[in-house]
This record gives C-alpha cells, structure tokens and sequence, in this order.
C-alpha cells in the first residue's frame, strides 16, 4: 500500500495552519524535509508493521486478514500525517506521486529532490526498524514470499498490463479525492483542523478495500521502492530475491495516476 498530502488537503499551499513557533527558520527540529521524513517513517513503521503481524509465523496477529491489513495501512496514514505536520510539513505528502501531482497542478517542480528524498530515506529506515523489531519471527517464517511482501508489494496475479492499470487507477482516485476533500464545493470555508487526515486515511482505506486487492496498492512509490532496496541489503533469514523486475509498476504507475489526476485538479480548479 500507500500514503499522502495536505496542502488543499495537499495541493493548495496553505490550507491548513502550521504550528506556530517563535522563529520556524531557526527551528532546526521543524523543517518540511524533517516532516516528510518522520512522517513518512512513521507511515511505513506502521504499515509494513501490520503486514509483518499478519503474515510472519507465530505473531499474535498471523493470518488476521485483508481488514486489518487495509486498516492498519490507514491508521499508518493518520499517523504519518500528523507526525509530518506536526514537524514542520503541512503538505504531508508522504507520497513522491501525491509531491508530483502537486508539481504538475503547479506546473512547479522545483521541489521534487527536496520531497522525494525525504520520503525515500523515510522509507528506508522504517524497513531497519521493520526488520529489526520482528527480527526472530523471519527464519522461521518459511515462505520467501511472503517475508517480501512485508517490505514491499507485489501482484496477486501477474498480469502487467492489468498490474499498471491497478495502480495508475488507485493514485488516480488518492490524488482527485484527497483533493476534492479540501475544495471550494466541499469545503468553501477550509477543512477544519485535524479532520482532512482523518478523512484521508478513511480513503487509504476505502481504496484499499477497493482496488487493493490485486497488487497491494502501493500508491506510493517511496513506500514500495524505499523497502524493496533495504529487503536486497539486509541480512534477512531465508529471503528470497527482491523481484526488482516488478518494481517499475508502483514507480511508473503511481506518478501515471498522480499525473493525470493533478492535471485534472488544474483545469477543473479544484
């Protein structure tokens, strides 16, 4: 799965008010790239989280389902959210596609290495902890597979054309929804505070439910391509390869879905 923005809920500079602090530029400790990184570290901790507890052997949560799985994925988003704004971020992509729908809106891109490499070593640490927290329950897990799946997603059934489509379609609706949250028709007088990542989360997980169920709804390439990379480095007990020849489709896909949606929030001047 996934994860997200804010600036109208994300696209509209703005929109939600930051947390005030007496000199913000010299407040080493709130910055939007120490936003997106805690954020995103945050939203991938907990969401590879609830797919190692519902998959790895002998975890309390082993075999708890697609429900949780789409809840937790969620809940990680909330979390996420709020941790990244709370740090200086109001935008909280979280999101390298929901970072490029929002360039694409603008038709500024000058932000793109700022976000995206905040978001991808976010990522990436969230997969140290991932693996060192459930540490023991991977060798006895026997299935390569499945220890993969913690880290990142992959098809239910290989079929690529229709594995692009799943995610270009699932950015597509994160990126118009998430803004449709936040517009003038929904919300003429702006969201109230707190409740658009509430309302976000609500749609990770309604897509998930959806459409996420033939791909794992990555949605966000950082989140899918940070943890493929430290599943390749790490000394992981019994694992498998990394299946990079997969990877292309949350990457390409999501900034497809997030590019066509963010030209639509343009012309249609949400």
């Amino acid at each position: 799965m996934l994860a997200l923005p804010f600036d109208n809920v994300f696209l509209i500079p703005g929109a939600l008010p930051r947390t005030a602090h007496p000199n913000p530029k010299d407040d080493l400790m709130h910055s939007v790239w120490l936003g997106e990184y805690l954020g995103t570290f945050i939203l991938i901790l907990l969401g590879s989280g609830v797919c190692a507890s519902t998959s790895l052997e002998k975890t309390y949560a082993k075999g708890a389902g697609w429900i949780v799985v789409t809840a937790g994925w969620a809940f990680a988003v909330l979390c996420g959210v709020l941790t990244a704004q709370a740090f200086g971020s109001s935008g909280a992509h979280l999101n390298p596609a929901i970072t490029f729908a929002n360039a694409v809106n603008s038709g500024d891109f000058s932000q793109l290495a700022l976000y995206w490499s905040a978001q991808l070593l976010g990522a990436m640490t969230a997969a140290i902890f991932t693996w060192l927290i459930f540490y023991p329950h991977w060798a006895i897990t026997p299935d390569p597979a499945t220890k993969l799946g913690v880290f990142c997603t992959g098809p239910a059934i290989k079929h690529l054309p229709s594995n692009f489509l799943s995610e270009v379609a699932g950015t597509f609706v994160l990126v118009l929804v998430a803004n449709a949250i936040g517009s003038h028709g929904v919300a003429p007088n702006g969201t109230a505070g707190g409740l658009a990542p509430l309302l976000v989360a609500c749609l990770v997980w309604g897509i998930g439910l959806s459409l996420g169920s033939t791909t794992g709804y990555a949605i966000n390439p950082a989140r899918d391509f940070g943890p493929r990379i430290m599943h390749a480095i790490l000394p992981i007990a019994g694992k498998g390869g990394s299946n990079f020849g997969y990877a292309w489709v949350p990457i390409v896909g999501d900034l497809t879905g997030a590019a066509l949606a963010g030209a639509l929030v343009h012309f249609g001047h949400l």
